[in-house]
């Protein structure tokens, strides 16, 4: 069975990095034809269009640092209550609050990036 795992672990590791690469390569040919596109099209089609405010998707870094900050402060508000409150807790009762900690604070975090972002591109649109 052991040598089951390891072929298999071998095998996803391996299928993930293709996948990306794939991703990433099929990404370049993908901004490559858009651009062929734009060469193709009349100038007065790119001359009108008006300025374009960013994407939902350029808020990515804001995103990742609000979960990031969420998992932090929720693994620090886990082992706080499991060193303060929590006498002689065995695996599972440390397990079960770090695990909730993490998601409530990742949850959170995700939570208050949402609100962020609606007050930001909110703005920004009207």
């Amino acid at each position: 069975m052991n040598e089951l795992m390891i072929v298999a672990n071998v095998a996803i590791v391996f299928g993930v990095t293709y996948k990306l690469f794939e991703l990433f390569a099929c990404r370049k040919e993908r901004i490559l034809l858009i651009e062929k596109l734009c060469e193709k099209l009349p100038p007065e089609l790119l001359a009108n269009r008006p300025f374009s405010l960013p994407s939902r998707s350029s808020a990515s870094g804001l995103r990742l640092g609000c979960l990031m900050i969420g998992l932090g402060i929720g693994l620090l508000v886990g082992f706080l209550i499991v060193q303060l409150l929590v006498w002689n807790a065995s695996y599972k009762v440390t397990s079960v609050v770090y695990g909730a900690c993490v998601l409530l604070g990742g949850g959170s975090g995700l939570l208050a990036s949402y609100i962020i972002e609606n007050k930001w591109f909110g703005k920004r649109e009207e």
